[in-house]
């Protein structure tokens, strides 16, 4: 029998990618990794990960036992609510959430949510889909309120299925500028006529996309200012440091001192969605509050 503690080892040297960092994050030795990792290959009879100097890889039979890993802590989790619901006669629902979904589309979807499941135990986790998304594979959240580019779900290490997506909506980016400046008045810009321009951004990923934007066009952005949050990147606008890419949904409340202007088509988006488990069927309470946020985007 597959020792579950080997499976969890083996997950965590697959999210740090070296037996050390895996140790400080279970708070054991790096000999004790090594122990259960070596262990778990001779209870197989195959090699689970490659060692080198570099830290450590999954072979292909490391990487079907960490989705085993993966499958069995969601299905422990899942038990484990089971059993608080038989306690407390309460259903818990745990939703993850990137900060401006949870600002501007869950708070929308949460009464009719509590409308129709009266009693229901709520609990919500603020993060990026890069660290939700693993979260909701794991059973440690129920969903998660996620987006992503052009690129596919930044799910993690090991991952690739596992995880059902529910659209919600498109989140085009808009250019953001300053009160006066010489483009305000434009139905649409393409965003090689700012490459003269300062740039401030709210978030990483759009800095990740500006830059490779950039590249393609042939020129090198200057970024004067780098936030994690919109409303601040859009108040650096308003004072005059540069001119910023701001999603849709994080254009509210306005700002005085700004003009908003669409990027030309194709314009870049954010898929924003739900993810959810594959494996299991959505209970009623997730069906309600994936469809009052579909709802109150349509409204």
């Amino acid at each position: 029998m597959i020792d579950v503690q080997r499976l969890r080892v083996l997950r965590a040297v697959a999210d740090h990618g070296s037996f050390s960092r895996a140790a400080a994050a279970l708070r054991l030795t790096p000999s004790a990794v090594s122990q259960h990792v070596a262990a778990l290959e001779r209870g197989l009879g195959a090699q689970v990960v490659t060692r080198s100097t570099r830290g450590v890889t999954l072979t292909r039979a490391g990487r079907i036992m960490v989705g085993a890993a993966q499958s069995v802590a969601a299905e422990l989790e899942q038990a484990k609510q089971q059993v608080d619901q038989l306690s407390t006669g309460r259903v818990q629902l745990t939703v993850a959430t990137f900060t401006s979904g949870g600002r501007h589309l869950l708070p929308g979807a949460l009464p009719p949510l509590m409308a129709a499941h009266p009693g229901i135990l709520l609990h919500v986790r603020e993060g990026e889909p890069e660290d939700t998304l693993p979260l909701v594979r794991q059973g440690a959240v129920d969903l998660a309120l996620a987006y992503h580019f052009d690129g596919p779900l930044p799910v993690g290490p090991g991952a690739g299925s596992g995880l059902r997506w529910t659209a919600i909506q498109e989140d085009p980016l808009h250019v953001v500028l300053p009160q006066g400046h010489r483009l305000a008045g434009r139905p649409s810009l393409d965003i090689t006529e700012l490459a003269s321009e300062p740039w401030v951004l709210g978030c990483l990923k759009t800095e990740a996309y500006l830059r490779r934007y950039a590249a393609r066009a042939g020129f090198e952005p200057e970024v004067r200012g780098t936030t994690t949050d919109y409303f601040f990147a859009r108040s650096l606008v308003a004072a005059g440091l540069g001119v910023s890419l701001i999603p849709s949904i994080a254009l509210h409340p306005t700002l005085p001192g700004l003009h908003t202007v669409p990027v030309s088509p194709p314009a870049p988006a954010r898929h924003i969605g739900v993810a959810t488990l594959t494996r299991r069927p959505m209970p009623p309470h997730v069906t309600t509050l994936v469809r009052a946020l579909r709802e109150g985007v349509a409204g």
